[in-house]
């Protein structure tokens, strides 16, 4: 696996260690990407994976 990938993949378990289906799709997700990745060293120095990679939070509230 490139090392890129690699990095990326251990900050996201690091970060969202209690969320495994997350983290399933990240690794299926990346994995699949690898070549792209591979032919397009830019991605790494624009940080785009990093930014792919970050969960959506939505937080909602309601004022009566």
């Amino acid at each position: 696996m490139n090392a890129y990938i690699e990095r990326v993949l251990n900050d996201v378990k690091t970060k969202n260690a209690n969320e495994p289906e997350f983290l399933q799709t990240v690794e299926e997700v990346l994995t699949s990407l690898e070549p792209v990745i591979n032919a397009h060293p830019e991605y790494e120095k624009a940080g785009l994976i990093e930014r792919l990679v970050e969960p959506e939070r939505v937080i909602s509230f309601r004022v009566p």
